[in-house]
């Protein structure tokens, strides 16, 4: 069992209550989402509003993270939307690289200063810049290899961030695996060709997922939003009656 960096009683909810995501919005997030943010992973990217100087509100999305400052206070750090990632640390030919959506390995400074090889991409919901250290990720990459028998040469294609495509022997479907540092073990595996594979969104949610309070409604764009229960519509509390009676079956 994995240890968890945070506790859930360490939750900034008044921090994240002032971009717009209330506790309740928060504890209804399925139980693998809140593990990965108490294992200090990015969060899905959710609904934020804030309000400006004039009063208006201002709505976007973000992702964010829990970190723990040097007094131990846990804080929020967030990775809002952007309109374009800022790429002024990389070399031409990297940034032309990374504009089209594709993996690099760079040596670029840590939270610490310290340089280190790391791949690099631009995470296609925000615009945020990702990366991790070689080293973590080339472990996972490893594995994977090793479960699905990649030749050495596929093996260097995925090291160099190029997605892999691969039919199992008992299988005629295609599948695709490559580095997604969105993802929260920096690799994902999904069918389909590298077409579909570079397209698909990251996240991996229901239509609909109730919680206590509301519920998470992912639209047909992917984005998602909340819904509290006060405000279901006739469709929402249907599909919460179809849910209820999955889980009575699940149960029997």
């Amino acid at each position: 069992m994995k240890k968890m960096q945070f506790t859930e009683n360490e939750i900034p909810f008044q921090t994240l209550d002032r971009l717009g995501l209330t506790r309740e919005m928060i504890e209804d997030l399925p139980v693998r989402i809140t593990n990965d943010i108490l294992e200090g992973r990015r969060s899905p990217v959710l609904p934020i509003m804030v309000i400006d100087q004039e009063g208006n509100e201002v709505k976007s999305r973000s992702r964010f993270k829990l970190i723990r400052k040097e007094d131990g206070n846990v804080d929020a750090l967030f990775y809002p939307e952007i309109e374009k990632a800022d790429l002024r640390l990389f070399s031409e030919q990297n940034r032309a690289l990374l504009e089209k959506g594709k993996t690099i390995i760079a040596t670029i400074p840590d939270k610490n200063g310290s340089m280190v090889r790391s791949f690099v991409q631009i995470d296609n919901e925000t615009n945020q810049v990702l990366s991790a250290p070689v080293q973590v990720i080339a472990r996972n990459l490893q594995f994977i290899s090793e479960d699905i028998h990649l030749s050495e040469a596929e093996f260097n294609n995925l090291q160099n961030g190029e997605p892999v495509t691969f039919v199992r022997d008992d299988d005629d479907e295609p599948i695709t695996v490559g580095i997604d540092l969105s993802n929260r073990t920096g690799v994902r595996v999904s069918p389909g060709d590298a077409k579909m594979w570079s397209e698909q969104r990251t996240r991996d949610w229901d239509k609909f997922t109730f919680g206590i309070y509301g519920c998470w409604v992912m639209g047909d764009d992917g984005n998602l939003d909340y819904v509290k229960e006060e405000d279901y519509t006739d469709e929402l509390w249907n599909e919460q009656k179809k849910a209820g009676l999955r889980s009575m079956g699940h149960m029997r």
